[in-house]
């Protein structure tokens, strides 16, 4: 998210490391991506909630959870005005960024080869999720 941004959570880095576990800090805080199929939150198909694990906003509810043989946890839609959503450029590449809404974390990217009717993949970082089960 740009740096002019303000969020309603907000905690300086000593606070956010003191938190969150080094992998979570490391893709919520510094836009790092887990290795595929490390989390186990890409086998998880209970009823529940996904939350962010930094500041436990619901986000994704297991209904819209499906596989999609990527190794990440992926959905097809969030929960209503969870995420905000900015242009990434890295890799040389223009893909679309998924952040939290309240906290700023960066939670993964949406493609646009998803199931129908939206056509979307969410396709999230276990570690910046956590799953509250139903």
């Amino acid at each position: 998210m740009p740096a002019t941004e303000t969020f309603e959570i907000n905690k300086p880095e000593a606070g956010w490391r003191k938190l969150l576990t080094p992998e979570a800090f490391r893709v919520l805080r510094k836009h790092g991506t887990e290795r595929a199929g490390s989390s186990p939150l890409d086998r998880e198909y209970g009823p529940g909630t996904y939350l962010c694990a930094g500041c436990h906003l619901p986000l994704y509810a297991s209904e819209t959870k499906y596989d999609s043989r990527t190794g990440w946890p992926s959905f097809s839609a969030p929960i209503e005005g969870a995420i905000r959503t900015s242009t990434d450029r890295s890799f040389f590449i223009e893909r679309t960024e998924v952040h939290c809404r309240r906290c700023g974390g960066h939670l993964g990217h949406v493609f646009e080869d998803g199931p129908e009717p939206a056509g979307l993949r969410y396709c999230m970082n276990g570690a910046a999720l956590a799953f509250r089960r139903a």
